[in-house]
């Protein structure tokens, strides 16, 4: 696990991306977000908020998911801070008690459907957890919009098992703030939730 004591520096975190870079993810089920069944031996969670219905809400869920306007919500840092492309490399860095917890990821696969748009990613050496989270924002038959978080995890090491209960609590708390970051941005008007 990665941890800073205080807030990363982009130097520090472009150090975390250069270790990870061309690693392979730390799990053997990659894409397994889009399937209906999510594999064994792994915790499941599936969480979605209605975002309001019609292009213009399904235009800016779009546009929150390629700003990282969830994990902004959550009050994560991520680096680099560009759109979520196939294969890139990221590190999202999120606060738990006095210290920050660095994650490393690669985003695994893209959708970009007429009705459907987001991305996953997978889980590299260093982060906490292993497995995939996928975001996505989805405009259904009737027009309504939502924003679903989907993912599979199971702790990468020895801290994160102990600290286990702690942990989940915390990622329910980031989940949710996930879920009103991107509310929230779609929200408002200009987009500056």
């Amino acid at each position: 696990m990665l941890i800073a004591w205080s807030r990363p520096t982009d130097q520090r975190l472009d150090a975390v991306l250069a270790r990870v870079t061309g690693k392979p993810v730390t799990y053997r089920e990659v894409g397994a977000t889009r399937q209906s069944t999510l594999p064994p031996g792994y915790r499941h969670d599936r969480h979605s908020i209605s975002l309001g219905h019609g292009d213009d809400a399904f235009r800016r869920g779009r546009d929150a998911i390629r700003r990282w306007e969830a994990h902004r919500g959550a009050g994560a840092i991520v680096r680099p801070h560009v759109p979520p492309a196939l294969g890139a490399v990221t590190v999202v860095a999120l606060r738990f008690g006095p210290s920050f917890v660095l994650a490393p990821c690669e985003i695994v696969y893209v959708t970009d459907d007429p009705d459907r748009f987001g991305f996953a990613y997978g889980t590299l050496p260093g982060h906490p957890e292993r497995g995939e989270e996928a975001f996505h924002v989805e405009r259904s038959a009737d027009g309504e919009v939502t924003f679903a978080v989907i993912a599979f995890s199971r702790p990468a090491d020895f801290l994160s098992r102990v600290g286990g209960p702690v942990a989940r609590a915390e990622q329910r708390r980031v989940t949710s703030a996930y879920l009103e970051g991107v509310r929230r941005y779609v929200a408002t008007d200009n987009g500056d939730a």
